[in-house]
């Protein structure tokens, strides 16, 4: 008897194991990847920080292609303090890319002719060797190209992977791609790209007041500046984004690095759901959510009460000394059921 019992026990933890084997399985699977993308190539619309392209729908797999170019250029990094940016599409971060699963992409990257260096990209997005970054490699005022089928859903970063590595993405080369599942992601009312990044400055030798890459720092880990979108300020006062009391809010959120994790947090929200390193698991009622160097999360809530909602990395130092804070302006009526700034009086 004890040792059918036996045989019974590892009989159903076989059939438990093959039924959890399986659903991992199917909760794991991938898209078909052999979705016939139709008509001719259109050239895909992309768009600079802090906006994003139209949501897919429900439309089927097309081919695209996507024009990016590589440019070293001067910009403001602070206040009025000028500093050597190299860029994709001459902002920091990089264009916001829109795709759905089984789009067929050709991408084109130009290299500035201008440019002292080669530049490429590697976009996390992409099933293949260097994420595409060999097949990219440009010289200054080359261009080169490749393609690519998106497979996979989710938000993925991109940067420049020419050495040194740190050096091209610690001045901004970065940005985000997203690869919408089949029928698209749910619908909200406000959707806003955010990028994190760290730099690492010295005063230039070229140029008077001009900032560059500081190489030691870098190293070390050690950033004078943590910003959100490339520059100090660039999501507060008229730069703030904006919502409506009733409003959902969806926060496409990277983090380029090149070293630091990012503690995201909105002071004042709870985060409905959080869409975990950018992937299909979701979490609800999150109140700061990690993003990796090299990673990004996708961040929903719904705004009950107006007021001015400060965006932060949680590491709190480098929001309120070195830059990584940003608001979000919500308008509309007072909700005091949920909140009121009343004081409450004894009878």
């Amino acid at each position: 008897m004890k040792t059918k019992h036996l045989m019974l026990c590892a009989s159903a933890t076989m059939m438990i194991a093959l039924s959890a084997c399986n659903q991992n399985q199917n909760n794991n699977s991938k898209p078909a990847v052999d979705i016939v993308a139709e008509g001719n190539p259109e050239v895909a619309e992309v768009t600079g920080a802090p906006n994003v392209p139209a949501p897919v729908g429900t439309r089927g797999a097309k081919k695209f292609i996507v024009n990016l170019e590589t440019t070293e250029m001067e910009g403001i990094i602070a206040d009025t303090i000028p500093y050597t940016f190299w860029t994709f599409n001459n902002t920091v971060p990089g264009s916001f890319i829109r795709l759905r699963v089984g789009d067929e992409v050709t991408l084109n990257l130009k290299n500035a002719a201008n440019s002292v260096l080669p530049h490429n990209i590697d976009l996390h997005a992409v099933t293949g060797p260097g994420g595409g970054a060999a097949a990219t490699t440009a010289a200054p005022g080359k261009e080169a190209s490749f393609n690519f089928k998106a497979i996979n859903p989710g938000l993925y970063v991109y940067h420049c992977a020419a050495p040194p590595v740190p050096m091209h993405i610690g001045n901004g080369m970065y940005g985000l791609i997203l690869v919408e599942p089949e029928g698209g992601l749910p619908k909200v009312d406000r959707e806003y790209y955010i990028m994190q990044g760290d730099f690492y400055t010295k005063a230039s030798t070229i140029k008077k007041g001009l900032l560059e890459f500081d190489n030691d720092k870098a190293v070390a880990e050690h950033p004078d500046y943590v910003l959100f979108n490339g520059k100090k300020g660039s999501l507060l006062g008229k730069n703030m984004i904006e919502a409506k009391v009733g409003e959902t809010v969806r926060l496409f959120v990277g983090n380029g690095g090149p070293n630091l994790t990012s503690s995201f947090h909105v002071i004042g929200e709870i985060f409905d759901n959080v869409y975990l390193e950018g992937g299909s698991t979701i979490s609800h009622n999150i109140q700061t959510t990690m993003i990796p160097a090299g990673g990004a999360a996708i961040v929903e809530f719904k705004v009950d009460v107006p007021g001015e909602y400060v965006l932060v990395d949680h590491s709190l130092s480098r929001a309120f000394n070195k830059g990584a804070i940003g608001k979000l302006k919500v308008t509309g009526d007072a909700n005091p059921k949920v909140f009121s700034a009343e004081k409450l009086t004894d009878h």
